[in-house]
């Protein structure tokens, strides 16, 4: 049985086939791939591409998707082994996720990381606990240490642009916020790049470290794809030449001391168009939606034609019915 929770579940190889399974079905009508099956969808957190794009892929594959709500209509679930379960958590994964496996034929599931502590996260208890006791395969929407179908869909969209990836430098650019948010994008986009042999630099502040065993992941994949992996505090240093502008706000790293008022106090880090123009003439930017205007990223680049937000997110439907189809087909 396959699982799709964290790159670690393709490696190189099912990373390849999803992609290439992906491009491929993109040209031409939708297969009905899933007739008869049931996507047992979760949310734990608050989604529009994601969900839409899941139940689309249920609906135009020929089967169906049970969507819930964790705290909305739903009971709220504990995760906690060993929990005295007398608080505002009604279940236990350990009985909810059995039961909803003997209704679908693969759940997936969207949790956020908690942000207060990078260790605690990097466990990852939620979707974890989803692999631990479903019968069916799962799925990550999102998790507390990656957010997989982003980053497939991210590499999608520059092999559209592009053509291979080899070689193909690329900045991930940390940008302000008003609020720190998690990691789990940044973390996908960088292991799926390295992963797909690209030449990664990772630019952010002091202080908004990656965890050290995600970018150690990384380092491997390049390593293994003729790729490389460099990490900068200098933005300008990292634009230089670059292909693909990828900028995602962040959290501080929880053991570097900073507090959440951190992420407001680089406000000169939001892409511009003065930063897009200190990158290859033919750069695209790329970010996985949401974003806040003009806090984030400028009008100036969401409104430019290099920008290609629509149609990363667009391919998230694309490899998400691939990737649906590579685990069913394991």
């Amino acid at each position: 049985m396959r699982h799709a929770t964290k790159l670690a579940d393709l490696d190189v190889e099912g990373l390849e086939a999803v992609l290439a399974q992906a491009i491929a079905w993109k040209q031409g009508p939708h297969p009905r791939h899933l007739p008869g099956r049931i996507l047992g969808l979760v949310f734990f957190n608050p989604s529009l591409r994601t969900r839409a794009s899941f139940e689309a892929v249920a609906i135009r594959g020929g089967g169906n998707a049970i969507v819930l709500e964790v705290g909305n209509g739903v009971w709220k679930l504990e995760d906690r082994i060993g929990a005295v379960m007398d608080g505002d958590r009604a279940e236990h994964l350990r009985e909810a996720v059995p039961v909803l496996a003997r209704y679908a034929d693969l759940l997936a599931v969207r949790t956020f990381a908690g942000g207060v502590d990078d260790e605690a996260d990097f466990l990852d208890p939620v979707i974890n606990g989803f692999r631990q006791y479903s019968t069916v395969p799962v799925i990550s929407m999102e998790s507390a240490m990656e957010h997989p179908c982003q980053g497939l869909a991210d590499l999608m969209t520059a092999r559209e642009v592009f053509g291979s990836t080899k070689k193909l430098p690329v900045t991930l650019a940390w940008a302000p916020h008003i609020k720190p948010l998690p990691k789990a994008v940044p973390d996908s986009f960088m292991l799926t790049a390295a992963a797909a042999g690209c030449e990664v630099r990772v630019a952010h502040p002091k202080g908004f470290e990656l965890h050290p065993k995600v970018l150690a992941e990384a380092e491997a994949y390049a390593k293994a794809t003729g790729g490389s992996v460099t990490v900068t505090n200098d933005l300008d240093e990292a634009l230089a030449g670059s292909k693909v502008v990828y900028a995602k706000a962040w959290g501080a790293a929880t053991q570097s001391g900073l507090g959440p008022e951190a992420v407001k106090q680089h406000p000169e880090w939001m892409t511009s168009r003065a930063h897009m123009e200190k990158a290859a003439k033919d750069a695209i930017f790329m970010h996985c939606l949401p974003t806040r205007r003009n806090v984030e990223v400028s009008d100036g680049v969401l409104d430019h034609p290099s920008c290609k937000v629509v149609d990363e997110a667009e391919n998230r439907f694309h490899v998400q019915r691939a990737l649906v189809d590579w685990i069913f087909k394991g």
